[in-house]
């Protein structure tokens, strides 16, 4: 099973969920000068073997997992790449700005920034490292920010299905298959456009065959399947594309800790929940004259062939009078019981005609436009929840501006 636990101190600040890094020369009379001699050159910007050693200490010093000196290579390649972009826009944080990025990590993982400092000290790791590193990945989040946030857009369904994906991880579990594709910096185009392939997997063999022959996962050796586990112990962003399959479908490759994850759906099932609670239902109401009568049930064989959802029905009701067409939202023990009943039964875009008003004299159409599920206990508030999926989207944003930076940059490395 992929890993739940990262470390906090990798972690970016708020606002953009992707990691940071950066690590820059300590004093130079600590070191001879071979340790200062260019080791790899990103365009015009020298990367020496002195900071190669402190960002492998560094990421040490946060128990990072995998080869501590090929990724110090590869994450400073990639801070130069980033610090070249802010560069060459103009865009450079204040002192101010930078201290106030340091005590925000330092605290948010329970330290001091002068206690952090110490404790880096200890380990062999000079506070310029530190600074750096802070510099780098604030710089990088506000130019990303600045460069693309025109670009967000956080719809109301979007909003829906987050919420959706949220209320519904209680009382399920599923049972999964899984393909675990390390995908390096350096790699990641080329490692994403494999994954889409075999996200077109179809069967439950040919899944299980290519989690035995790519997965990186401990689940390969038995086809990538899983025990069922409630889908509420996934990450929110592997719920909601999880949620979204029938049985033999495979989601799109979800980016992960610079990894590709592939999720086979086999089965899924309910565990005891109660009932689903929502917080308000919103349907809609067309009052039809005529009773049952032969006009009045032509206009509901219209508006089964015309419409899909309840904006469709204001093309239909224009023509009649203002208070044909009502589209109410309320809490579900504020709608009337006899319409409640109705909508039950329903799915959204989904129409019922069984009941009438005035006597029988009018047939009340009802259409479910949708549910808002209740999050129970402390859910994320509406402000966090777009936030979250912003986010993602900058993320996406982040990771593409990366690639096609360093796909034009000028990268020597010397043996």
């Amino acid at each position: 099973m992929i890993p739940q636990k990262t470390l906090k101190l990798l972690l970016p600040l708020p606002l953009i969920p992707f990691t940071i890094a950066l690590s820059l020369s300590g004093p130079i009379c600590a070191q001879t000068e071979t340790a200062f001699t260019p080791k790899i050159k990103v365009n015009d910007l020298a990367i020496t073997s002195h900071e190669i050693e402190q960002r492998a200490r560094l990421l040490e010093f946060f128990e990072t997992p995998g080869n501590s000196m090929e990724l110090a290579r590869e994450q400073l390649i990639e801070d130069r790449l980033k610090i070249d972009a802010a560069n060459n826009v103009g865009f450079a944080l204040d002192q101010d700005e930078l201290l106030f990025a340091m005590d925000e990590l330092a605290n948010r993982n329970g330290f001091t920034t002068d206690e952090l400092i110490r404790a880096m000290s200890s380990a062999g790791i000079h506070e310029s490292t530190y600074r750096e590193f802070v510099r780098a990945g604030h710089t990088w989040r506000e130019l990303v920010r600045a460069r693309f946030s025109s670009r967000v857009t956080v719809s109301e369904g979007d909003m829906e299905r987050a919420r959706l994906a949220i209320s519904q991880s209680d009382g399920v579990r599923v049972l999964l298959s899984e393909i675990f594709i390390p995908a390096p910096r350096s790699e990641a185009q080329k490692i994403q456009e494999f994954a889409d392939r075999l996200s077109s997997i179809k069967s439950f063999s040919a899944f299980e065959s290519a989690a035995r022959r790519f997965s990186a996962a401990n689940s390969r050796d038995a086809g990538g399947r899983l025990d069922w586990l409630p889908i509420a112990d996934l990450p929110p962003q592997f719920q909601a594309a999880i949620l979204g399959l029938t049985p033999g479908e495979v989601t799109d490759p979800l980016h992960y800790n610079e990894a590709f994850v592939l999720f086979q759906l086999r089965d899924i099932e309910e565990t005891g929940d109660p009932g689903r609670k929502y917080a308000f239902i919103e349907y809609a109401e067309f009052n039809i004259p005529g009773g049952r009568g032969e006009e009045a049930l032509a206009q509901i064989n219209r508006v089964k062939v015309e419409t899909d959802t309840c904006d469709d029905l204001y093309g239909l009701a224009k023509d009649m009078p203002e208070d044909a067409l009502n589209v109410t939202s309320l809490p579900p023990n504020e709608i009337p019981s006899d319409i409640a009943r109705e909508l039950e039964y329903l799915d959204p875009g989904e129409i019922s005609a069984k009941l009438t008003r005035n006597s029988g004299q009018t047939l009340l159409l009802l259409m479910l436009c949708s549910r808002t599920p209740l999050i129970e206990g402390e859910g994320p508030a509406p402000d966090q929840l777009s936030n979250y999926i912003g986010n993602l989207q900058l993320d996406s944003f982040s990771q593409g501006y990366l690639e096609q930076l360093r796909a034009e940059a000028r990268i020597i490395e010397r043996e």
